[in-house]
């Protein structure tokens, strides 16, 4: 199905995408950087549009802090340690989670229209997942290649899709699972990792989310976040120097060198199997709330309490 491309700008009314767009929104479906975030929206927020003076508070509290360890229903009490994971807010039994693939270039913006999306979905529990937890640990020598801006963290080969393909399929069980915290500093996982409940919704993103064929598979929606080379160079200059502690010169070597070819060859050409593409990431305000739109009627079939 060819990608639907929905660029209007703030203020304008969507313009008719057409029957295959129509049929495109109504019948498929929580940091640029997206480190290794996994915050979900554990209460209920207005249902709002998506534009600057109308956006919902904001709720990123992690789940297992705000939420009781009781799930209350009409005839039962169940033990939930934060998010019942294996049961849906009637106590019932959970139905298959709605995935959310966000790809796109580094720095694009995909996590900003990640939690632009949660703020206003108003569903119970949504989890964001990060492509950037899931890089592979790197050997001595690759350690030091990474140290001397030399080590491809674009390529294909840099991630443990293994490991992530695992994750996500437990996820969209609705099962907990335990994910990696990726230190970009040093370049490499630590000891602790992230334990963490299913969700009504699961929003993946990561340059790479649409480059194998098994992710894929699990992806019922598929987002290309599409941002200006210019504009996504320079946030990862601001992002690199000022939250990784890199100098100006080594990130633009890796950028001439690893960033803009790998994007050119792996990432640019999977706008093809995208279903939605939205220009400007997280500015364009009518195009996520089109895509909030759709999602809500997907939970509808599916029969998730929306």
């Amino acid at each position: 199905m060819a990608a639907t491309i929905l660029d209007s700008k703030p203020g304008e009314q969507p313009t008719d995408l057409g029957e295959d767009a129509d049929r495109s929104m109504l019948s498929t479906d929580s940091s640029g950087s997206g480190d290794d975030s996994m915050d979900g929206l554990s209460k209920r927020v207005p249902c709002c549009p998506l534009t600057p003076s109308l956006s919902p508070r904001k709720r990123t509290t992690s789940q297992s802090k705000t939420e009781p360890p009781l799930l209350r229903t009409n005839k039962r009490t169940i033990y939930t340690a934060g998010r019942p994971p294996w049961y849906n807010v009637t106590g019932t039994t959970f139905k298959e989670a709605f995935v959310i693939g966000l790809c796109g270039g580094s720095a694009s913006g995909k996590t900003t229209v990640a939690n632009k999306i949660i703020e206003a979905l108003d569903v119970p529990w949504v989890v964001l997942l990060s492509m950037d937890s899931f890089y592979k640990v790197l050997n001595k020598e690759e350690q030091e290649l990474a140290a001397r801006h030399e080590y491809n963290f674009d390529h294909p080969d840099a991630f443990d899709f293994e490991l992530l393909i695992t994750v996500l399929r437990k996820l969209k069980k609705g099962k907990s699972i335990k994910v990696p915290v990726y230190d970009f500093t040093s370049h490499s996982r630590r000891k602790e990792w992230k334990t963490v409940y299913g969700a009504n919704v699961v929003i993946f993103e990561g340059i790479l989310a649409f480059a194998n064929k098994e992710l894929l598979k699990l992806l019922d929606m598929k987002v290309f976040v599409d941002t200006d080379s210019d504009i996504r160079l320079i946030r990862r200059l601001k992002r690199d120097v000022s939250q990784r502690g890199r100098d100006i010169n080594g990130v633009i070597k890796q950028y001439n060198k690893f960033v803009k070819p790998a994007f050119e060859q792996y990432i640019e050409p999977t706008v093809q199997v995208a279903d939605i593409v939205v220009p400007r990431g997280g500015e364009n305000f009518v195009a996520l709330d089109l895509i909030v739109q759709h999602v809500h009627s997907q939970l509808e079939k599916r029969e998730i309490n929306v």
